[in-house]
């Protein structure tokens, strides 16, 4: 009984962090490098002050592993298309100028942290494949948009 009470809390935690925190995020991308965040890159444990005040820290913890999970699926399962739509999204919400960003992210490739620990390997080089060429093709694209 208390394993099922753990899961419907975890799930009452996922509702929450998805109304409140993530449905103000800038799209997937945006979603996935926040949920990345809230990881400490030491541990593996995820960390919300508010999910952990409102529930408790483990299942804050295993609501934002949860949800970086399914965010991180979906945009390994997004066709290439939607993908560059996705990056685009939250270049734009950027203050920096997009130059920047291209510059940024083909060197940093900051996308890198962003894989949850528990996916296979073959997921995340798609990924990392993914977006790379999501960013090749958003680059060539604003290079072709003559500048006023």
């Amino acid at each position: 009984m208390r394993s099922r009470a753990l899961r419907m809390d975890v799930y009452e935690a996922m509702d929450d962090l998805k109304r409140h925190t993530l449905a103000t995020l800038p799209g997937e991308i945006g979603k996935l490098l926040y949920l990345a965040s809230t990881r400490d890159y030491s541990t593996g444990r995820y960390y919300h002050d508010g999910l952990a005040s409102s529930f408790t820290e483990e299942i804050a913890s295993r609501a934002l592993a949860i949800c970086h999970q399914e965010v991180f699926d979906e945009l390994v399962g997004a066709r290439l298309e939607d993908l560059v739509a996705h990056v685009e999204k939250y270049a734009h919400s950027l203050p920096a100028n997009r130059n920047g960003f291209f510059h940024v992210w083909k060197r940093l490739e900051p996308y890198r942290v962003t894989i949850p620990l528990d996916s296979n390997p073959l997921s995340a080089r798609l990924f990392f494949s993914n977006v790379k060429i999501a960013l090749a093709i958003l680059e060539s694209r604003e290079a072709a948009v003559p500048s006023h």
